[in-house]
């Protein structure tokens, strides 16, 4: 960012600032005028700027100022996929849509900050539900008939150099809160996020085929995965691994899991670490996990590696069901090269559940190192909206190890063994 260029307001563009006028226009000038000009800052200084889709630019910052509120259009058609995105292939990707509130393709240099708030007007797609408890913990929401689902908040697609500093981001719709796709250095720091968490696909932070990405003193509440690490190359145009991802000193509430590694047939995961993490009311803690879903929209096309991964320092408190959740589904569709070389050192955790780990005799999980551990069962203990039925699942409090060699337990009690 070059400091001696002007901001650039968007109400000198014509924005009203109201919350009621759409200012999608003037505020996709306000950008489209600072990458013009080599750069600059488009900076909402106050008021509530209502909008559909903007594309960001090279060099650009979005700065919303504190007190100033970006708010998504309640409109699902101010939210059309991108017609020509350059780095992806939009029918290849999850849901087969490249919509966003915010979106930068192939960008350097581009950032968002500020003290304001991101909001995704995600109430007005829904309708109350009967409040049934949904198997990871959300209630049953009734959505709005639409042709196409939801946006994601934000889109970082083949970008470098990316910042999100100081944001909050409010009331995610069943989307992604920020989605960093094939992208480089990227630092996601002092971000609050707050999702309701009754609403499912509304993952906090969801990192895909990216390198070098650092997630630092964030708070995150939202009703799917809150820190995600995945290698999904299918809507790219050649396989790329999602490396050295570090997340610290984050806060966590999700109603599914604290932290995810993988998913269906990703590349590889490697060389990346979460420390000091916090997680409370939260379903699952860590999970690495790679199911059967064949019909599903969102699933790669290698075979999945999750190498050297470090969890330190993790205090996970009243959850709701495994502390640790690692698994591999037997159908062979589900492709797996090696899950090894994971180590979780001073983790604490007080759950309805033991860990388990449940790998495949052609891909047995190896070399796992449990240093300085504890967990607790307590069941019934955790307070939420589906504890009890939890509680009542057979052979709930009993972890498991299948196709899992190679573990090693220092000062940690290894916990009971379910057949």
């Amino acid at each position: 960012m070059k400091a001696h260029l002007p901001d650039f307001l968007p109400r000198a563009f014509g924005a009203a600032a109201d919350g009621l006028t759409k200012d999608t226009a003037a505020l996709q000038a306000a950008i489209d005028a600072a990458g013009a000009a080599g750069g600059g800052r488009v900076v909402l200084d106050r008021g509530t700027f209502l909008t559909g889709a903007i594309e960001l630019r090279s060099g650009v910052e979005l700065h919303i100022a504190e007190g100033a509120r970006l708010l998504a259009s309640p409109d699902i058609a101010d939210f059309p996929d991108w017609p020509a995105p350059r780095h992806v292939i939009p029918g290849n990707l999850p849901r087969r849509r490249s919509a966003s509130v915010i979106f930068a393709d192939e960008c350097e240099g581009v950032a968002i900050t500020g003290g304001g708030v991101i909001d995704g007007n995600g109430a007005f797609h829904v309708r109350p539900g009967d409040g049934a408890p949904a198997p990871c913990g959300w209630s049953f929401v009734r959505i709005q008939p639409m042709e196409k689902s939801l946006p994601r908040v934000v889109f970082f697609a083949g970008c470098r150099d990316v910042r999100v500093e100081d944001v909050t981001l409010a009331n995610g719709p069943a989307g992604w809160g920020y989605w960093i796709h094939d992208c480089d250095r990227v630092s996601c720091l002092r971000l609050t996020i707050r999702s309701d968490v009754h609403y499912p696909n509304n993952d906090g932070i969801h990192v895909n085929c990216s390198r070098d990405v650092e997630i630092a003193d964030c708070d995150i509440e939202c009703g799917d995965d809150a820190i995600v690490a995945r290698a999904n190359s299918r809507s790219l145009r050649e396989d790329k691994p999602c490396e050295r991802v570090h997340a610290r000193d984050c806060r966590i509430r999700s109603w599914c899991g604290g932290v995810r590694i993988a998913w269906v047939n990703d590349g590889a995961i490697r060389d990346c670490s979460f420390r000091r993490l916090a997680m409370r009311d939260t379903c699952d803690g860590i999970r690495i996990v790679m199911p059967h879903m064949p019909k599903h929209p969102d699933y790669g096309r290698e075979a999945t590696l999750v190498e050297r991964i470090v969890f330190e320092d993790i205090d996970m408190e009243g959850l709701h069901a495994y502390p640790i959740d690692a698994w591999i589904d037997p159908d062979p569709q589900t492709r797996v090269a090696a899950v090894r070389d994971i180590a979780f050192r001073r983790v604490r955790a007080e759950s309805n559940m033991f860990p388990r780990f449940v790998g495949r005799p052609d891909a047995p999980f190896e070399n796992f190192l449990f240093e300085d551990c504890s967990f607790r069962l307590i069941p019934n203990g955790a307070e939420g909206p589906w504890a009890q039925e939890v509680a009542t699942r057979p052979g709930n409090v009993d972890g498991r190890f299948r196709n899992a060699r190679g573990f090693r337990f220092v000062r940690t009690e290894r916990w009971p063994d379910a057949s």
